[in-house]
């Protein structure tokens, strides 16, 4: 039994197709790869895509006699925020981390997990239509003009935590699939999220490019990660490993989970 509560990393975000299931998947893997004893929670009873990835793994480990590191995964089907606290109870024994994927609506547990989260990630497609999500921009000069209602609500959210039990939520925005934004655009939604940032009080990190593995990979359940088993990659899909790292490395997680990120299955 842990003698601390694990540490709980939510990938929350009310607006769909952001990579955000892509994303918990990678971190929850590279965590495992690291020796950490990792649990998730799919909140998300209808596509259930994370509790999909994690079958479709088992699956491919099984059928080909091989192990690989990863995660116990549970569908949330309660109906009330006291049965979603009882699955966190149950799923805290004995790990390091807890995973959470919310669905991509306003969602009762998503806000929960939220105001539970140590750590929440927010991914974000490099667009203003995603940008809107948070933050608002002058349609001239790009300047943000005010926190839009998810950023209002993760703000209020934090500052009721710190009050209530002197506990910091590090709130991590994920700018996802940079790769085919038109530079000058890109600079400008730059500018606008560190200027939101310091508003807000969230942290910008780098994450996945838009690439064909992620979705390649989803059938077999195999990440960037399972170099051993993936076949001989390319060089994109080794810029691809290398852009995980530096995510994994940029969501500064707690210590044991921090060691240099390795790659390669042992």
């Amino acid at each position: 039994m842990s003698s601390t509560r694990p540490h709980r990393i939510v990938f929350a975000n009310e607006k769909g197709g952001t990579g955000k299931s892509t994303t918990a998947v990678h971190v929850a893997v590279a965590l495992a790869y690291r020796g950490a004893r990792v649990a998730a929670i799919d909140l998300d009873p209808r596509q259930r895509t994370l509790h999909r990835y994690f079958e479709n793994r088992a699956e491919t480990a099984q059928r080909r006699g091989i192990t690989l590191p990863t995660a116990r995964c549970e569908v949330f089907h309660g109906s009330t925020i006291e049965e979603l606290d009882a699955l966190f109870a149950e799923l805290s024994d004995d790990v390091d981390f807890i995973i959470v994927d919310t669905p991509g609506r306003d969602d009762v547990f998503a806000r929960h997990a939220a105001v539970e989260a140590d750590t929440l990630v927010t991914p974000l497609n490099d667009s203003f239509v995603d940008f809107d999500l948070i933050g608002q921009v002058d349609a001239e000069t790009f300047k943000v003009r005010r926190l839009s209602f998810y950023a209002e609500l993760i703000w209020e959210t934090r500052k009721k935590r710190a009050l209530e039990r002197r506990q910091e939520i590090d709130w991590v925005v994920v700018r996802n699939r940079t790769g085919h934004v038109e530079a000058r655009n890109m600079i400008r939604i730059e500018k606008a999220l560190g200027e939101l940032s310091k508003r807000a009080g969230f942290r910008v990190a780098s994450g996945l490019s838009e690439r064909v593995i992620y979705r390649e990979l989803f059938p077999s359940g195999l990440t960037l990660l399972d170099k051993g088993h993936l076949g001989e990659l390319g060089t994109s899909h080794l810029v691809a490993r290398q852009e995980l790292r530096g995510l994994v490395q940029g969501l500064n997680l707690p210590a044991g989970a921090k060691r240099t990120l390795e790659l390669e299955p042992a």
